[in-house]
């Protein structure tokens, strides 16, 4: 009897290795180009692709999904120095959240309404407290959703392709996925105005406006993501230093002012006050060709969610991260319970300039 007891035990060791091949399965499975989002290790460097070029990179459920918990698993592999994220296609690095499907499950009353914002919002806090550095190449149109994969995190890396926007209140949303917690701690008023307006920011206005933390040219990219996963056990000081060196170098529209400096006073001193009958109120007031252009575009705004939007601002400029996604995750069901987020969808407001 002992002895067939004992019989089996010899056959552990090609089972364990049958588990390292079905796990090497499993990473290759996510490394397939066809696959929404690739997941992979090189070097020291974990790599997140967000990979549906044909529609900008819109994130998923299914890719938030696979996302999140391959960031935790990274953050605690010694193994593993930095993270970073990038988009395929050239055009976006990811334009967003999958809208139309949202907008489609909330008009029934389906689980992704709910599943796909808190899910997000978890993925957005794991950025926001990420252990190890993570450094997001912007490349491309960098909007809603893209906002959220990205500038949470430590490195902000835009090109002269980056095209960065919160277009929420064109939709009858507010600029979600931590928007009330970085937008009011932008210099001035400027994070008030772009979420009121959905202003679009172009290239190196990026990291002027404080959004981006450097500035490459989008062709040196790829030497920059070969030199990150070269470096050795690298410090969040060693990788601030390579992507500061590429920074230095980097030519392009340097001299160039910053779009919004010759309307910064304005910016500050209108979008300054506390409610949205005072904006409207002070840009008629004003009456300068910029106030009449931004009366023109909030006209077109939701009214409820530019009164959301400001009041979202207003009180995550003194509340923590996590604090702020759990008010964005009411806010966002309050708004699926409305009917301007499906009118809003419904008209093509944000991607049929892109798509």
């Amino acid at each position: 009897m002992a002895a067939r007891v004992l019989r089996p035990l010899p056959r552990l060791k090609p089972f364990n290795r049958l588990q390292v091949i079905l796990q090497h399965l499993k990473m290759s499975k996510q490394t397939d180009s066809t696959a929404e989002v690739l997941l992979e290790k090189r070097g020291g460097a974990g790599i997140i692709t967000l990979n549906r070029p044909k529609v900008l990179n819109a994130l998923t459920l299914s890719m938030i999904q696979q996302i999140y918990p391959q960031i935790k698993t990274w953050e605690q592999d010694p193994e593993t120095f930095l993270i970073i994220i990038k988009g395929t296609g050239g055009k976006a690095f990811c334009a967003g959240g999958d809208i139309r499907a949202i907008a489609d499950a909330g008009k029934v009353g389906g689980r992704l309404a709910r599943d796909f914002f808190r899910e997000e919002y978890i993925l957005n806090n794991a950025i926001g407290t990420c252990k190890k550095p993570y450094v997001a190449l912007i490349d491309g149109i960098t909007m809603g959703g893209g906002v959220g994969l990205s500038v949470h995190g430590h490195f902000r890396v835009a090109t002269e392709k980056t095209l960065f926007a919160m277009p929420e209140t064109a939709i009858g949303l507010f600029p979600d996925v931590g928007g009330g917690y970085f937008l009011p701690r932008l210099s001035g008023k400027i994070g008030y105005y772009l979420a009121l307006t959905g202003f679009r920011l172009k290239g190196r206005d990026v990291l002027k406006a404080g959004i981006a933390t450097h500035f490459v040219e989008s062709e040196k990219l790829p030497a920059l993501e070969k030199d990150l996963i070269a470096l050795k056990s690298p410090s969040t000081e060693n990788i601030a230093d390579l992507l500061n060196s590429y920074h230095v170098k980097s030519k392009v529209d340097q001299e160039k002012e910053f779009v919004l400096d010759e309307h910064m006073e304005k910016i500050n001193s209108l979008f300054s006050a506390n409610s949205m009958e005072e904006i409207v109120k002070k840009l008629k007031q004003d009456g300068s060709p910029f106030a009449i252009k931004q009366l023109e575009t909030i006209n077109k705004m939701s009214p409820t969610s530019l009164k959301m939007t400001l009041r979202q601002l207003r009180e995550g400029a003194s509340m923590s991260l996590q604090d702020v996604l759990m008010m964005e995750y009411r806010l966002s069901q309050a708004c699926m319970r409305g009917h301007d987020f499906y009118e809003g969808v419904r008209a093509g407001a944000i991607f049929s300039d892109y798509i």
